[in-house]
């Protein structure tokens, strides 16, 4: 049967069909199947396993997969005719239950030759050796006080060896930093301190112990949260997403004057030896902690002596971008570049654009260029990743298909997966929602009860490092994606440290995470859909892999008009009971004039929400801060803090640290006015559908959803960042014991240490190898003299040689005769 509309081949779903089995992807399946396997009777469509759905449109391509026109709405990009021609199978975009559970990654480790390979681990040993001189030093001064201990010399004293297995993390007691090699560790308890905290014991002052911080938000009701003052019995069951554990909700405040003290009765010995922790801090106070260690206590010294003879031997590349070819001879910006993007506006600065290749671009280019943007903490934008994927669908609905298992389900063990937790940005509470709702407000957008948009996010998920497991497609399709692999990919990145670590340890989660977000082009001000100032200590990449825009009818706009002007009246009464009252109000002299504008003026539409929607060029908003502008940040953020809002929409009262703390995000109002007052502004630019936005860590940044997006980000460890992952994770020891980045998840120590191990191992097999390879090369040329046409020249040389000794030795032969002969007639004369 033929569809006239179409002209594409269509099969009744009565008829039965014979056909070859599993064509797979285009181009992949080239090898011949037996015979048995070749034909099978079925008249299934692939999508839905029914055959009682009505016609179907067969694949002129594979001959073997077939779908039913009800199914091909899961592929709105493909009409009748692209199907038949090929169908989603081939296409490798298919997106029934089966397919999505498939699991495909292509290993690129063996893509790279061998010289390659020898000059990233000469490079990742270059960057990473001053981390293990110094890490090294600390071991050798603890091994020097230990030797004190013992009266011995220091190559006498013997470090004992920690029990601790391959599952396991080991951290320190105190700071919750990750403990990589030597440490104390109590003989009595499981009490174990890292070097950090001995030295702090010994000097006196435990930096590492901060007591917990009991911060409490005030949940007013619904109507505070839209300009209502007056106070309401809060009924809500949602709960507040703090920075804070446990006691986050608890009545009462920490002063950040005792924060930083002694603890008392706790400290070390004349001669510098520690006695165990006392009970309420997790020790047992009995006995003193010994030295043990987690390699053999040699191990980082003798590969610190391996590294410093590689980094001596090679020169690292430079990286000054003047010499890249973004810039001009003069070593200024080339405007006329379309691989830059203007993002920020600073006088008297050479970084103002940013490095925004495509995808073609870089595909098959080295690293260096991007290197030298990178090694400067400049982000990365690479635009059109998507062109090199399958085309694989991330609708809402095709992954809520792939997660929506039953409750004995192989995968998910026994745990449905109908019901998430999810984030509304007005008060910053968490809610109960069905993923089925979630899913479908993305498209069509959900509202307040007085129609203030609702924007809820799905954030880090799938939970529970399972993107991979329960995902595998996607997984695939989002690592195919990736820009600079030999930086990103999470499974054979060469220059990706985290990848280093032995499978038989246990790995920290780099995701991937999803980040599935509704958005607003307007800036509602309050409740925007916003993933807040942060800093995180690995690197990160995001890519937008589908985006929905929502749009808002004008009876919701007067609504929204409405509302706004309740919340800058809220606004003007609480910061009017400030101190700083007058400079508030002068920076805050355009709301005002919004405040008291006519209501007649909204009615008439003279607003800029009532204006014609214009959709946003992009779906994403991104401020990303240099690192050298970070003290500055953090002190503008203390300074204005009381004028941001967090949980239930309450003021900021107190402020641990204003990065690390994620309850900020700069409005447009104060990112300018952080310009006016500190003279400096982040990087500022739209990310469109199809970007990967690579950020270097040490960075803060944060972005604002201009359409509901689903953004796929992984975090991954650049050997570049590596001393400023080990900065932040000083910062975390830092913080208050219940505070959500005190624990140090990265264990930068230890992925540095087998980093450069894996590296010194590599290197001396490739050097080995490249060797071999050398040597045979040089034989080749004298394996030439014995070659055919040698070897024909040669017979030739001896055959005519041969001749001339026989002539020689015949003529001689001949002489002789004659001599002989004489001498026989001079005898007979003679006789």
């Amino acid at each position: 049967i033929t569809n006239s509309k179409t002209k594409a081949k269509v099969i009744s779903s009565g008829l039965r069909q014979t056909y070859k089995v599993s064509a797979g992807r285009r181009n992949a399946n080239k090898q011949e199947l037996p015979d048995k396997e070749k034909e099978v009777k079925s008249s299934m469509c692939h999508q839905c396993q029914r055959n009682d759905r009505g016609e179907a449109i067969h694949c002129k391509t594979c001959h073997t997969k077939r779908f039913c026109v009800q199914c091909i709405k899961w592929y709105p990009e493909l009409s009748h005719a692209d199907i038949a021609d090929l169908c989603p199978v081939c296409r490798g975009i298919c997106n029934c239950k089966n397919c999505l559970r498939k699991y495909e990654i292509t290993n690129s480790k063996d893509m790279l030759k061998e010289s390659e390979k020898i000059e990233y681990c000469k490079y990742m040993v270059q960057l990473l050796f001053p981390i293990l001189k110094q890490f090294d030093q600390e071991q050798m001064l603890e091994r020097e006080i230990e030797a004190r201990f013992q009266g011995l010399p220091i190559l006498d004293v013997r470090v004992q060896p920690s029990v601790c297995s391959s599952d396991e993390r080991l951290y320190c007691n105190i700071c919750k930093t990750s403990i990589a090699d030597y440490h104390r560790s109590c003989p009595n308890c499981s009490f174990d301190l890292c070097l950090a905290c001995c030295r702090e014991i010994r000097d006196g002052c435990l930096k590492g112990w901060v007591d917990e911080v009991k911060m409490h938000y005030v949940n007013r009701g619904e109507p505070y949260l839209h300009g209502d003052d007056s106070p309401v019995l809060s009924k809500s069951k949602s709960k507040p997403k703090s920075h804070l554990k446990q006691s986050s909700r608890s009545r009462g405040q920490t002063s950040s004057k005792n924060r930083l003290r002694p603890i008392h009765g706790w400290k070390a010995r004349e001669d510098g030896k520690i006695p165990c922790a006392p009970v309420e801090m997790g020790g047992c106070g009995c006995g003193y902690l010994e030295l043990k260690c987690m390699f053999s206590e040699n191990l980082v010294s003798d590969l610190r002596k391996k590294a410093e003879v590689i980094s001596e031997t090679y020169s690292c590349p430079s990286s000054s971008t003047h010499q890249c070819s973004c810039f001009n001879s003069v070593g200024e910006d080339d405007f006329g570049n379309k691989n830059l993007l203007k993002a920020s506006d600073r006088e008297d600065s050479i970084d103002n654009h940013l490095f925004c290749p495509t995808i073609r671009d870089i595909q098959h280019s080295d690293q260096e260029h991007f290197r030298k943007h990178w090694i400067n903490g400049e982000p990365v934008i690479v635009r059109n990743v998507l062109d090199t994927t399958s085309g694989l669908s991330w609708e809402p609905r095709v992954m809520c298909r792939a997660l929506r298992e039953r409750k004995n389900s192989r995968v998910n063990k026994g745990q449905a997966h109908l019901e998430e937790t999810a984030i509304d940005c007005l008060d910053w509470c968490e809610i109960e929602v069905r993923l089925t709702d979630f899913f479908n407000w993305y498209s069509s957008g959900v509202t307040h009860s007085n129609m203030w948009p609702q924007m809820l996010k799905l954030k880090d998920w799938p939970p529970a490092n399972s993107f991979e497991e329960l995902l595998p497609r996607h997984f695939t399709e989002f690592v195919s994606a990736l820009p600079f692999q030999e930086y990103t990919n999470p499974k054979c990145g060469y220059l990706n440290i985290s990848v280093k670590l032995p499978n038989k340890i246990l790995k920290p989660d780099l995701g991937p995470k999803t980040y599935i977000a509704y958005g607003s082009a307007e800036e509602l001000g309050r409740g925007d859909s916003v993933t807040k100032l942060h800093c995180d200590i690995s690197d990160a990449v995001y890519i937008l892999m589908h985006t929905a825009e929502v749009v808002i009818p004008p009876e919701q706009l007067l609504s929204i008009e409405r509302l706004k002007r309740e919340h800058v009246a809220q606004d003007e009464r609480e910061l009017s009971q400030q101190e700083n009252v007058s400079k508030l109000c002068e920076s805050n002299e355009k709301s005002e004039m919004v405040g008291i504008m006519d209501k007649s003026a909204i009615l008439d539409g003279s607003t800029s929400m009532l204006k014609e929607q214009i959709p946003a060029k992009g779906s994403a908003l991104w401020d990303v801060f240099r690192r050298k502008d970070v003290p500055k940040l953090q002190e503008y953020l203390r300074k204005h803090s009381k004028e941001f809002r967090h949980v239930h929409c309450s003021r900021l009262e107190q402020v641990i640290h204003p990065i690390h703390d994620q309850i900020f995000y700069l409005t447009s109002e104060h990112k300018k006015k952080l310009k006016d007052e500190c003279g400096i502004e982040p990087w500022t630019f739209v990310q469109k559908l199809g970007e990967a936005v690579l950020i270097p860590t040490g960075c803060p940044y944060q972005f604002r959803n201009l359409k509901s997006c689903i953004e796929v980000a992984l975090d991954f460890v650049s050997p570049e960042s590596i001393p400023d992952c080990t900065h932040l994770t000083e910062e975390f020891r830092l913080l208050p014991q219940n505070h959500d980045a005190k624990a140090d998840k990265l264990e930068v120590k230890k992925m540095t240490l087998y980093a450069v191990l894996q590296a010194v191992k590599d290197l001396v097999k490739l050097e080995h190898l490249a060797e071999v390879h050398e040597n045979k090369r040089a034989e080749k040329p004298k394996s030439k003299l014995f070659g055919k046409k040698s070897k024909k020249k040669l017979h030739v040389a001896m055959l005519a040689n041969i001749v001339i000794v026989n002539r020689v030795l015949s003529y001689a032969l001949a002489v002789l005769i004659l001599l002989l002969a004489a001498q026989a007639c001079y005898l007979l004369t003679f006789i």
